[in-house]
């Protein structure tokens, strides 16, 4: 049987089939009676269909892909009932479905704890990595040199020899990009027009930034990107700095902060960017609850504990080295959560389609 939509009740043992981007697979075992929040169709297995069994046939990727494949709404694609319930189920014997839900229960547990490690370790790497930064520009590389007290509460001691200097005293100009009606500028082909979303921590994605065309971004030198300016988000994710690569040169932006190259080393200045000294600036002066953001008239002002230019380039290259370590184990730890993700995925369709002789696993576990 089938209830639809948003608030409707459910008892324990229906299956709740998330309508919404159905590639998601939100396929939920009701333990309880409850209320569906979101929009949900709400199954009820007949007496011949083992709840849990059922919930691992419609896990299957096959099964989510052919839904997914007849969705209707192309911004918020849905699942119809008639997909949905047109599906057709392989049902063994009742107690062969048991088997199988058992045999899978206690296998997807073992990869799950895999993915589950694999993520702590994600979540301690990125941390490791904030840290290493903020360490290195805020304390310098030689635990060894004199400090002195920087004169700002937060930040604490810096190395004797660095200076404390606000932004606006680093670089030549600090603007905002293209602001009146940007869209008006973007081309199907041309140079990079960067706005904040192309914009990660060190650096810049091209791959689907808007363009503009050389002549339209010629006409806004105010914002013509140079190679080695910085790019900062203002908006959703403030504070989020990169470098402007050469392939970026006589290109534009938008809706970014643009902070140009000056006598600085823009690598050096990427990472103090992105450390704790200048997230927590950022922190204090952003507003509006819904939009993060913050203005160009606070961050001219942010502090920088600055090294001698010499010290600048050693610091990003040695930091980049470090940096670049932690990101590759990062990325095994993500190819591992995707094999593993695929691995559960494979299992399940080979246990509910037969293919795994579940009986003698169960046996040979309880033995």
């Amino acid at each position: 049987g089938d209830f639809q939509g948003d608030g409707v009740a459910f008892v324990a043992n229906d299956i709740l089939f998330g309508k919404l981007r159905p590639y998601l697979a939100k396929v939920l075992l009701a333990t309880e009676e409850g209320e569906a929040v979101g929009d949900f169709h709400v199954l009820r297995p007949d007496a011949d269909l083992f709840p849990r069994y059922a919930q691992y046939q419609m896990l299957q990727r096959q099964f989510i892909d052919v839904i997914d494949g007849s969705t209707f709404g192309s911004k918020m694609p849905r699942a119809s009932w008639e997909s949905l319930g047109g599906m057709p189920f392989v049902i063994p014997e009742y107690e062969e479905q048991q088997i199988i839900a058992a045999f899978l229960d206690g296998e997807t547990a073992k990869i799950d704890a895999l993915i589950a490690e694999q993520e702590t370790l994600l979540a301690l790497l990125a941390e490791k990595r904030q840290a290493t930064i903020s360490h290195a520009v805020t304390r310098g590389l030689d635990p060894d040199v004199p400090m002195k007290d920087s004169g700002i509460a937060w930040l604490g001691e810096v190395p004797a020899h660095w200076e404390m200097r606000r932004l606006k005293t680093l670089s030549p100009a600090i603007t905002v990009g293209i602001v009146v009606n940007p869209s008006d500028y973007v081309s199907d082909e041309g140079l990079p027009f960067i706005y904040g979303g192309d914009i990660r921590e060190g650096n810049i994605s091209l791959e689907n930034c808007r363009r503009i065309a050389p002549g339209d971004s010629d006409m806004q030198p105010k914002t013509r990107l140079n190679a080695k300016d910085l790019l900062t988000v203002r908006v959703g994710a403030p504070g989020v700095t990169a470098v402007v690569t050469e392939e970026c040169e006589g290109g534009n932006c938008a809706s970014v902060m643009l902070i140009r190259r000056g006598a600085f080393d823009s690598d050096w200045l990427c990472f103090a960017m992105n450390s704790r000294m200048v997230r927590y600036q950022v922190e204090v002066v952003q507003y509006g609850a819904a939009q993060e953001q913050f203005n160009i008239g606070h961050a001219i002002n942010f502090w920088i504990a600055t090294p001698p230019v010499r010290e600048q380039q050693e610091l990003a290259h040695l930091l980049s080295m470090r940096v670049k370590k932690i990101d590759d184990l990062s990325m095994d730890a993500q190819r591992t959560i995707a094999l593993l993700a695929e691995r559960r995925s494979a299992l399940i369709a080979a246990a509910v389609t037969g293919k795994i002789d579940v009986r003698g696993q169960v046996e040979a576990q309880a033995a």
